[in-house]
């Protein structure tokens, strides 16, 4: 998939100002961007190109034509200004000039390859064409080797293994020559072909050059990076694979060509659980649905949305409105059918052409597959997850056999007994399993307890049930549980907002089981879960009338508190017991932390974890262990609230609900990027935008989430990952929302990772938005430092006025802020683009030096502190051998040599007067005054400074001092 040269260099001689200007908007439209507009550009350019008679004008109107098409979605028209180039080529070769007759050659290989992808153009024709190429590339002295990659493409296409690994082997063995594709280029065909062998891990191999950043082009590792997504999958490595989808999608979306390459990020997708991102992905480009230049595309495109469509039914999303064609609306079923329909025709249209089954086999393999990772988090919002429960098998007349029941009640009586969560599980299970007929009372007073504990959004339907096993209780002999239910009772009321009532029967059933555990009818366990759940009406009261700032109310839990733990003292070492004194500690904790007493808080809530793992209850730890977390951190013991964290994600990691989850994964991530744990602080972040997303919660925990990853890439040197998840998460943050530090530290780092990746034109924009936002904040350093970023950028990106005005506000903002050397610096890149093409000149940049220096100067008369007079110096003096260089580049041949050493030579001084910490920087300018001296005829002084810089390095080590010494040594070979 190589490209060849750009275009080619005009001619020596004359043009007309008309062909000047056409050769210019050529070279404008082959750096717009691809797709449908830049071809319609190219053809209205050659159209204007035929009425010049300017036949190598026309050549390279015809080239750039064929450019455009290939790249983009119209490939199919490609073919038509090739024949007119090779026609030109075959009458006129002495019009072509070296690029332009390389080019031509070039394109063979474009053509050759995109027959492949044209179901009506006949294999006898491709066959007839890898002859031609073969026989031209002879003549031309060219190698095979393209020759014998396009055989292979050809018989992979066809499914002919025998002849596409002859042609492989060829391929491989041919010479390496201009017409060769790029290095990355074949790397992604030999690994591809790897990978279809199902050889992932050589696949991985040869695809590491160019994962690795060692050989680029203008479509890679763009591809790579989506081909090896599914292999490291498969290899089972996911983090890897998810990288590589944030990396690799961000790199694909302004590139309309690719849409092949896009779909594997849409199979990915699939196949992680990440359906809703896959949605997202498909409605990007809704003319890939449509567009027909280039069949094979489109047939993997239509694949991948069927597997999704597939998936996202079986999910239970069915009749969901999905992206799709236009001018129909779509569910996610008629999409399925359609999309399937439409990929298995294309694919039998292939097959006709080729005489075998095997695109259509590929196709269908693609459709079958199933989930490789049940889930596997991107860092991107997604919606919740709710796949539809499978439907009951229906309910026998006859009675279910006896034993198989039997089996099932006795495994939720053993978890009720060891006090599992999975209790209320196996109790559904026997509801399930048996019905009402055939269960004793005890049963289904256990049946029904249980759906009132499962029933958290109906509190009036728990009410009832808890009722009805009170009475089933009752009437299998056991009055203790019947109180107790009643309590639990009592609670559903409370937590159904009916505070009065919930209290009168809390306070009916704890003395019912006080009374009867007085008289041996009710169990230690019994009588003190009664008193539980009285606790928690009392707590729940406080926290529903907060605003009423009841003072007798508020007093309300602690006494019921203290009523349990004094009833349950003398019984504390019972482990059946020992659970609900842990509870009652942890709801005196949540009093503690209600009233602001954290320390108060912490110490109760470790002693609750302490006595649940002591009970041999770990998963009932994790909650006063995740309750302890915010107060260990509010008390600055980030040691505690780290091992508090990780110990209640791993006693409840299958038990916390999601929200619960979330805060934690995200407690963790705040504590790892305190502590420089940038890598794992990654996965905490993950981990809390899913869970954050499955709470519900995505638009406010789940923002923070992403955003907190964003920041941890980045900090672990992955800017490529924290660019995708940044700009993804950039658009759900508002200043009402979120605050206007928060969307400010995202612009930042999304300034930070798109200079990293080469972007500095998108990290200006961000730093100065981010800029804008903080110019309200009282303090304006923040303001400053983004203004002075974002001129930085810009001056990167050749954007010389708007960098420019940048620096100049920067400069404003760093005085006003007493940060002299802040301002001395915007002033001295000031003056670097004044000299720039088409900006104010020299005579501008050397006032913006001489500003430089008059700020140092006029600061260094207040600076008493040693070490800050220092770094004034420094800076002054660092500006004296800028100045000096600007002025030696000004000049033709040395001629402003002479003005530029004094400043020079000041700088020398400067740099020794601050002192032995900047022996290195006046070292470089004592180097730089050398050269001078040398080219104006000073041979003894560049001698003597030469030998100082030696003298000064004698037994110094390291890079700057080995660089030291080759230059010094330089400057006297060029004396000598």
């Amino acid at each position: 998939m190589g490209h060849p040269p750009r275009g080619r260099p005009g001619g020596g001689e004359p043009v007309s100002q008309d062909i000047a200007a056409i050769r210019q908007a050529l070279h404008d439209n082959h750096r717009a961007p691809e797709g449908a507009a830049r071809n319609a550009r190219a053809e209205r350019l050659l159209a204007e190109v035929e009425q010049t008679g300017d036949t190598p004008l026309l050549i390279e109107a015809l080239s750039h034509l064929l450019q455009a098409y290939n790249y983009s979605s119209e490939r199919d028209k490609l073919f038509v200004p090739f024949a007119r180039l090779l026609r030109l080529w075959d009458e006129q070769p002495g019009e072509f000039d070296e690029q332009a007759a390389h080019s031509l050659h070039w394109y063979f290989k474009w053509v050759s390859t995109d027959m492949l992808d044209q179901p009506h153009v006949p294999v006898a024709s491709m066959e007839k064409w890898l002859g031609e190429m073969e026989h031209r590339y002879r003549l031309a002295g060219h190698s095979e080797r393209a020759v014998r990659q396009g055989e292979f493409c050809l018989a992979r296409h066809i499914g002919d293994r025998e002849r596409a690994e002859r042609a492989y082997a060829a391929w491989l063995a041919a010479d390496r020559d201009r017409m060769a594709d790029c290095h990355a280029c074949e790397l992604h065909d030999q690994g591809s072909w790897q990978a279809r062998l199902g050889r992932d891990e050589q696949a991985l191999e040869l695809w590491r050059p160019v994962l690795d950043g060692r050989y680029t082009c203008a479509h890679e590792p763009h591809a790579v990076l989506a081909a090896s997504l599914l292999p490291l999958l498969r290899l089972g490595r996911a983090d890897e694979a998810r990288a590589h989808h944030l990396r690799g999608h961000r790199m694909l979306r302004p590139m309309e060509s690719m849409r092949g390459w896009v779909a594997m990020h849409v199979e990915f997708c699939t196949l992680t659980g990440n359906e809703a991102r896959g949605l997202e992905i498909l409605s990007d480009r809704p003319a890939y649905f449509t567009d027909s230049g280039n069949p094979d595309s489109l047939m993997d495109h239509l694949a991948v949305t069927a597997m999704l469509m597939d998936r996202l039914v079986d999910l239970g999303h069915g009749d969901r409105t999905v992206p799709g064609p236009a001018g129909t609306s779509w569910t996610a079923r008629t999409l399925a059918e359609y999309a399937r329909g439409e990929a298995l025709a294309i694919a039998a249209r292939f097959d006709a052409r080729n005489g075998t089954d095997a695109v259509s086999a590929l196709v269908r393999e693609r459709l079958a597959q199933q989930p490789l990772v049940e889930r596997l988090p991107l860092g991107m919002r997604s919606a919740r997850s709710a796949p539809t429960a499978p439907a009951k098998a229906p309910v026998s007349s006859a009675a279910p056999e006896r034993a198989g029941v039997d089996e099932l009640l006795a495994e939720a009586r053993r978890l009720s007994e060891a006090r599992h969560p999975d209790a209320g599980r196996a109790w559904a299970a026997v509801a399930e399993a048996a019905g009402d007929t055939v269960l004793d009372d005890l049963a289904l007073a256990e049946v029904d307890d249980h759906r009132a504990m499962a029933r958290t959004t109906d509190a009036a339907d728990a009410v009832r049930l808890f009722r009805s096993a009170a009475e089933r209780y009752e009437a299998a002999g056991d009055p203790g549980e019947a109180a107790a239910a009643r309590a639990r009772g009592a609670l559903a009321l409370a937590l159904g907002g009916d505070a009065e009532a919930a209290v009168v029967a809390a306070d009916e059933a704890v003395a019912r089981a006080l009374a009867l555990h007085a008289e041996g009818e009710a169990s230690t366990r019994q009588a003190a879960g009664a008193l539980l759940c009285r606790v928690r009406v009392h707590l729940l009261r406080v926290h529903d009338e907060d605003d009423t700032e009841a003072p007798g109310q508020a007093a309300a839990p602690e006494a019921a508190v203290a009523e349990l733990l004094d009833f349950a003292a003398p019984h504390r070492a019972d482990p059946l017991v020992m659970d609900r004194v842990a509870d009652a500690m942890c709801v005196r904790g949540d009093l503690a932390a209600h009233s602001g007493d954290a320390s108060a808080a912490a110490e109760l809530y470790t002693a609750a974890a302490s006595l649940f793992h002591e009970a041999g209850l770990p998963w009932y730890a994790a909650s006063p262990e995740a309750r302890l977390v915010p107060m260990a951190r509010h008390l600055g013991d980030v040691e505690t609230a780290e091992r508090a964290a990780r110990s209640a994600l791993e006693h409840g990691a299958s038990y916390l609900e999601a929200s619960g989850s979330a805060r934690l994964h995200l407690h963790l991530t705040e504590i790892l990027v305190g502590t420089g744990r940038f890598e794992e602080a990654v996965e905490h972040a993950l981990e809390a935008g899913h869970w954050a997303d499955e709470a519900g919660e995505s638009a406010d925990v789940g923002a923070y989430a992403r955003h907190q990853l964003g920041g941890s890439l980045l900090r672990a040197g992955r800017a490529a990952e924290a660019a995708a998840v940044l700009e993804g998460v950039l658009p759900e943050l508002t200043v009402d929302d979120h605050g206007d530090g928060m969307v400010v530290q995202t612009l930042w780092w999304l300034g930070d990772a798109l200079t990293e990746l080469g972007e500095p034109r998108g990290a200006a924009e961000h730093w100065l938005k981010a800029a804008d936002i903080a110019r309200r904040w009282p303090a304006q350093d923040d303001h400053a430092m983004l203004a002075n970023l974002a001129g930085q950028a810009l001056y990167r990106a050749g954007l010389n006025a708007e960098a420019d005005r940048a620096y100049e506000r920067a400069c404003a903002l760093w005085r006003d802020l007493g940060d002299v050397h802040g301002a001395v610096r915007a002033l001295r890149v000031r003056a670097w683009i004044a000299v720039r093409e088409g900006q104010a000149g020299p005579e501008a940049a050397r006032a913006f030096m001489a500003a430089a220096a008059e700020e140092c100067e006029r600061a260094l008369p207040a600076a008493e502190d040693p070490a800050a007079r220092a770094r004034l110096c420094a800076e002054l003096a660092d500006t004296h051998r800028q100045t000096g260089e600007l002025i030696a580049d000004q000049g033709p041949d040395g001629a402003t040599y002479g003005e530029a050493l004094p400043y020079v030579e000041k700088a020398v001084s400067g740099f020794m007067k601050a002192g032995e910490d900047f022996t290195d920087l006046r070292t470089a300018a004592e180097l730089m005054a050398a050269w001078l001296e040398a080219d104006l005829g000073d041979k003894p002084g560049a001698t003597r400074r030469a030998e100082s810089v030696l003298a000064t390095y004698a037994d110094a080590t390291g890079d700057t001092a080995d660089a030291r010494r080759a230059e010094a040594t330089a400057v006297l070979e060029y004396v000598a």
